[in-house]
């Protein structure tokens, strides 16, 4: 493996001349007249077009990685080379940079989920050489019909193979994702005259010696410094996430230009685009649970400055180009100093300043806590998989589902680990077995989740230093140009000793505080019986018909207003109602929209905050003149339900409580728990009230999760 350091020097090197005169204008049709290739560019072009070798370049977000690769394609193409396959797990993101590229006369197609019925078209186009660049995203790769028909001849044809986001092939990638490991499949079929050229930002040494090794054993390794001149790094600390909000609301007309504000949670983003929305700022919400062609219109509308910022959720990272961007907020710490630097990167690539400001919370550690919880699961889960699995009739993954106790995307991720370890293969109607024998990683797996401690610690640790932020960054992708004797960048907050003033103008705290305290959100029933429930032995299927009606909670455990204090309520010992909790429940109920008034209130036995919940019920009972029925208990000899997925929750709580005695209702049943997650205990619930007699049951919790 060879390695060059970058040094961004203007020098040109020996090569030829032509060739590289030809990259040159290329360049200027990409990204403009003055455009000029840094000489790491060149060394790159030149390595796959000249010399036919493979590449990990390794540089940061702005430095024009995107231009290497559709420069390479353009220049290959003219010596009559195949299409470029460009792997990348951002084609949705990747708009602008193809357009710019189509500029540069470079053909363009892509093949993804939603244009099935044009693969043939597009391969015809690719084999009759109309096509400069394929785009294809990783899941492609082990979709049966691409897989078996069109990835041969891909392979065989190639110009060049790009893949993208590299860091995402490496198991200490922060980033990982199972498809990217068919990759090393992909490059193994390779004829040996195919050049491969791998790109990311987010790289430290573990992943780059990782990465390399598999590309192939002579890769070139282009690194260069991870800093970046433009960006002035701070740290905000306010502990209360209302007065965060309110922080933001004051400073965000500060800020210059249009940029982004991330927020940790969907239900986070949405919350702090309502209120800044109401305080007269134009922005926008943007999450994993934005529409499609929304997100092509809010992307549009921040490249056009039409709106101040896009309050986005992780959904917006990796791949969105906007040279302007004038800031990056953070709402809440990621749980990585890499994914840090990487969605800060997006700020400042065409500017002289850029504001980079980091507001951490209390809450953050416990929603990194959630996420690390559904990383892969432990080996006797996974061999349930495995044994529920034919070798000759293919199981969909919703078949599969009620079998196993995993929900529905923890299944596909195992379903695809087991996968690239050759254990199943997915084939026309689902999975089936393969029957080679499969070794469960425990080493491999007990160094991720120290990899991901370890960066949690990192992250916390970045709030606190006293040192220079952008070289505390640098060292946790073990820049090549930091050394001991660095300077501090001279921007940060560290290395100014200016500090971003924590006050809050106490009229704005007041009116967002009142907007965020409103509490209650709609709290739907479910509607449809989990798939497979007769193999568990439950003979449930279908609508469901007697189930509750739509309830109320008081908030989300992510709410910025409700969310602290129902996470520390929630977190303490248990015992009565507190005050301040049961007055915003009677706000709840009081604006509750429902068909019939409940006449009588039942409280949920739990496991955790038993007497939480009953005291809420007799209160309620007592204010609401409901009549108290007391609590529904379970029964004593059930064990704890622990399933994750929906079916086996199901099956699990069939029966699971003592039948009341119900007698002379007059009116539905208010059913009062502390914390609804999935919906399925309180649907379970209902049906034994039902049952037992009741005209309808109204549910009613303290929390959700999200």
């Amino acid at each position: 493996m060879e390695r060059v350091t970058s040094t961004d020097s203007d020098t040109m090197t020996s090569g030829p001349g032509d060739l590289r005169e030809d990259a040159e204008r290329l360049l200027r049709e990409l990204a403009g007249p003055e455009a000029r290739l840094r000489e790491d560019q060149w060394v790159a072009i030149e390595a796959l077009v000249v010399q036919g070798r493979r590449a990990l370049v390794v540089q940061r977000t702005g430095w024009g990685k995107s231009a290497v690769y559709f420069i390479s394609a353009k220049l290959l193409r003219a010596q009559g080379r195949g299409a470029t396959v460009i792997v990348s797990p951002l084609l949705a993101l990747m708009r602008n940079q193809v357009a710019s590229a189509e500029r540069a006369g470079v053909v363009a197609a892509t093949i993804n989920s939603g244009n099935v019925t044009e693969w043939d078209e597009i391969h015809a186009q690719v084999a009759a050489g109309d096509v400069d660049v394929l785009l294809v995203s990783p899941e492609r790769l082990n979709n049966p019909d691409f897989r078996d028909a069109v990835l041969p001849k891909l392979a065989a044809d190639a110009g060049l193979v790009v893949i993208d986001e590299a860091h995402c092939v490496s198991d200490w990638g922060h980033d990982f994702r199972p498809d990217y490991r068919r990759i090393r499949t992909l490059i193994a079929d390779l004829g040996s005259d195919v050049p491969v050229l791998a790109t990311t930002a987010t790289a430290n040494d573990r992943v780059v010696s990782d990465v390399a090794t598999q590309i192939g054993t002579d890769t070139l390794v282009l690194r260069g410094s991870l800093d970046r001149e433009s960006l002035h790094l701070a740290v905000v600390r306010i502990p209360d996430a209302v007065e965060r909000t309110a922080w933001l609301s004051n400073h965000l007309r500060e800020l210059p230009g249009s940029g982004i504000v991330y927020a940790l949670t969907v239900a986070a983003a949405q919350d702090l685009a309502d209120v800044l929305n109401s305080h007269g700022h134009k922005v926008a919400a943007y999450t994993g649970q934005t529409d499609p062609a929304e997100r092509e219109a809010l992307e549009a509308a921040l490249l056009n400055n039409d709106v101040k910022a896009l309050i986005a959720t992780s959904a917006l990272g990796m791949g969105f180009d906007k040279p302007d961007l004038g800031f990056v907020v953070h709402v809440g710490a990621p749980s990585s100093p890499i994914s840090y630097y990487q969605q800060v990167g997006r700020a400042g690539r065409g500017t002289e300043r850029a504001e980079v400001v980091l507001l951490p919370g209390p809450e953050d550690r416990q929603i990194w806590s959630y996420f690390a919880s559904v990383a892969f699961p432990r080996e006797h889960v996974v061999r349930l998989v495995l044994e529920n699995l034919d070798f000759d009739r293919a199981m969909s993954t919703a078949a599969l589902e009620p079998l196993v106790e995993l929900n529905r995307s923890r299944l596909e991720m195992v379903l695809k680990v087991l996968d690239v370890d050759g254990a199943v293969k997915r084939v026309r109607g689902g999975w089936i077995a393969t029957g080679e024998p499969w070794v469960y990683d425990t080493e491999r797996y007990e160094r991720l989740n120290a990899a991901r401690n370890a960066e949690q610690h990192a992250m916390i640790d970045y709030q606190a230093t006293g040192e220079c932020r952008m070289n505390f960054l640098r060292r946790q992708l073990d820049d090549p140009g930091l050394t001991a004797d660095s300077p501090g960048c001279g921007r940060c907050d560290n290395c100014t000793g200016t500090r971003l003033d924590t006050a809050v103008d106490a009229e704005a705290l007041s009116a967002i505080r009142t907007r965020l305290d409103r509490p209650g959100i709609d709290l739907a029933p479910r509607k449809q019986w989990p798939t497979g429930m007769a193999k568990l032995g439950i003979s449930l299927s279908g609508k469901i018909s007697d189930g509750p009606e739509t309830g109320r909670v008081l908030g989300r455990l992510s709410d910025l207003g409700w969310g602290q204090r129902l996470r520390a309520l929630l977190d303490a010992p248990d015992g009565p109602v507190p005050e301040e909790v049961f007055r915003a429940c009677t706000v709840v109920l009081r604006e509750w929209d429902w068909t019939q008034r409940p006449t009588a209130v039942m409280a949920m036995d739990a496991a955790t905050h038993p007497i939480l919940a009953a005291s809420l019920a007799a209160r309620l009972a007592q204010v609401g003149r409901l009549r108290d029925l007391g609590v529904l208990r379970l029964r004593p000899e059930l064990p704890p339900v622990s399933a994750a997925n929906s079916a086996h929750r199901v099956a699990a709580l069939h029966n699971a409580w003592e039948t009341p005695h119900l007698t002379d209702l007059d009116g539905p049943i208010l059913l009062v728990d502390s914390l609804t997650d999935s919906g399925w205990t309180l649907t379970m619930a209902a049906r034994t009230l039902r049952a037992a007699g009741a005209l309808a049951v109204l549910p009613f919790a303290l929390a959700t999760p999200s």
